[in-house]
């Protein structure tokens, strides 16, 4: 098994981000009493294929240890999901990454049901970038970070109301 290319495996799960890297935190609301169809559309992909995202994997549904690689363009982005919640308010998955992503790190998608209904949308993250590409789009690279997780959500909004 190809190892992941950093070391704190997890980490957007506990919400403890570990330094050295550029973090992400975006939170939205998505919509009232639309929980089951929010975490069935995040944890089955979807949410990314509704958002544009072209996503490779055998697997029908995020499930630790799963291989996916996602396409947003031309450029491949490897990863490896690292854990996964499915409880009866909560659901998502994190990804680390792998050899060939752009970056170096770990993001998570998770949507939680609060006691009113409302059904929010988290997209937590660290990296830096793994190459000459991320490296080169300098602070483009996090404004495309933020720019994708409000696309998911768009997306996500978009599936609950259909």
């Amino acid at each position: 098994m190809t190892p992941l290319t950093y070391a704190e495996v997890g980490a957007t799960e506990t919400g403890e981000l570990p330094p050295g890297y550029r973090h992400l935190r975006y939170r939205t609301a998505i919509g009232r009493d639309v929980f089951a169809v929010a975490a069935e559309a995040v944890l089955t992909w979807r949410m990314h294929r509704a958002a544009g995202i072209k996503v490779d994997t055998a697997s029908a549904k995020a499930a630790p240890g799963v291989d996916v690689t996602m396409h947003i363009g031309p450029l491949p982005a490897p990863c490896r999901v690292v854990w996964v919640v499915d409880e009866p308010n909560k659901a998502g998955w994190g990804y680390g990454t792998l050899p060939g992503h752009p970056a170096r790190g770990e993001e998570s998608f998770v949507v939680s049901q609060g006691e009113d209904g409302v059904t929010w949308f988290e997209v937590t993250a660290f990296s830096v970038p793994a190459g000459f590409l991320m490296k080169a789009a300098g602070p483009g690279a996090r404004l495309f970070q933020r720019t994708y997780a409000a696309w998911c959500a768009r997306a996500l909004r978009r599936l609950v109301k259909s």
